[in-house]
């Protein structure tokens, strides 16, 4: 070895003891590194806005809610905060923590549950069930969500909490989880007679309904029409006149009461766009089921989703200080969710990437690099995170001696 190579050996030891001052004042550079400010049309949002106002008109309840079950998106309301009993879509909170029972596997669709007094005393829509009687989870929740039945849903309450007043607990201590400030229960079934303080609002009833959904192993028995129970002596009949004349209809809930009057979260499922609507308070049931079509269709018809699709193309390799590799190639965090958009906007989108031109090691797997962003013209829609796809250690002594020989016989070829 020369005396030059001994020398620049030398060299590039002392240089590496110094490295990390020098690399220290190096920064990493952003591109676009200023905000986007979001630009609102306004003259949309009025002439949106008064599109859905003009249509609440029309509509023959106390209060109702129109809500994308995706985003939770709000399209149309009717006094939605006002307090109201819910009758039987009280069973929608009732379904859920059922639903999350089964999910979670604490309970089993074939469980036996042997019916309480407490269960089979309960009045108003029935299976007549007897105390003592044996009967499935499955079979329990298919005359909750068909038949509205109040003895079947107080076994299936007793059944996961302990007791019926458990259980109703539970509901109301959902309703917080949920964020429904303007809800509470006083029993699992909605049975109002001697109720004083069970209500809810039809903004509420939307946000339970979408929670619901969000189990979509329920729609097996709330768009059931007909079916029975006890090896066919006992037929039930959905509540819900929606599920056999109404395309798409995915459930959800009905009820009525002397107090409620007529009410309904009806969901509905069509080209990719799922709509809750929400009926409550209306006088009478064709009104309730008119309401709850209007919105409906008014929906499907004003509003889509819109899936992003990433161009990945756009993304480059982002440069690594310091690293035991030079550069990384970002990957997104997440796949895009679907946006809900005006019908006929979606030519309007656009993508737009945000990426670091360098990072300094060391770099962890999942480090946000930048960001994938979806305008609608110059509104921003989503933004999707763009991180680092594998861990990147900070250069050791023998990286950068052989990066610093590389670079050296590089130089040596080049003269």
């Amino acid at each position: 070895m020369g005396k030059k190579t001994i020398s620049f050996l030398t060299a590039c030891i002392l240089l590496f003891t110094l490295c990390t001052t020098v690399f220290a004042d190096q920064t990493t550079q952003q591109t676009g590194a200023a905000a986007n400010e979001e630009i609102v049309d306004e003259n949309t949002i009025y002439a949106t806005q008064t599109a859905a106002d003009e249509m609440a008109q029309t509509i023959k309840a106390k209060s109702a809610v129109l809500m994308d079950a995706d985003s939770g998106t709000v399209l149309m309301t009717l006094n939605e905060n006002e307090a109201v009993y819910p009758a039987s879509v009280t069973k929608i909170m009732s379904l859920l923590l059922v639903c999350e029972a089964i999910d979670n596997g604490s309970v089993k669709l074939s469980d036996n549950v042997t019916i309480s007094e407490t269960a089979a005393s309960r009045g108003g829509s029935q299976i007549w069930l007897e105390t003592g009687e044996t009967m499935t989870v499955e079979e329990l929740l298919k005359a909750t969500a068909v038949y509205s039945a109040n003895d079947a849903c107080t076994a299936l309450g007793e059944h996961i909490a302990g007791s019926d007043e458990a259980f109703v607990s539970m509901m109301n201590n959902k309703a917080v989880e949920l964020g429904m400030t303007n809800t509470n229960f006083e029993n699992c079934t909605g049975l109002d007679d001697t109720a004083v303080n069970h209500l809810t609002t039809a903004y509420d009833v939307a946000v339970m309904s979408r929670a619901l959904l969000q189990h979509p192993f329920i729609t097996q028995y709330t768009t059931i029409w007909m079916d029975t129970l006890r090896n066919g002596e006992t037929e039930i009949v959905n509540t819900n006149k929606l599920i056999r004349f109404y395309n798409g209809a995915t459930g959800l809930k009905t009820g009525t009461t002397d107090k409620a009057g007529c009410c309904v979260s009806a969901s509905a499922s069509r080209n990719g766009l799922h709509l809750i609507a929400v009926v409550m308070g209306a006088e009478n049931s064709n009104d309730r089921f008119e309401a709850a079509k209007t919105m409906l269709n008014w929906g499907f018809s004003n509003y889509e989703n819109y899936q992003p699709v990433i161009d990945k193309s756009l993304f480059y390799d982002v440069q690594v200080i310091k690293g035991e590799q030079r550069s990384l190639h970002p990957v997104c965090a997440q796949a895009p969710e679907k946006i809900l958009l005006k019908k006929g906007n979606s030519d309007t989108i656009s993508q737009k990437v945000e990426l670091a031109e360098s990072v300094e090691a060391p770099v962890q797997a999942g480090q946000k690099l930048g960001s994938v962003q979806f305008y609608e013209k110059d509104t921003l829609l989503t933004e999707i995170p763009l991180v680092a796809g594998e861990n990147v250690d900070k250069m050791g002594f023998f990286t950068a001696v052989v990066l610093l020989l590389q670079s050296f016989r590089s130089q040596e070829d080049k003269t």
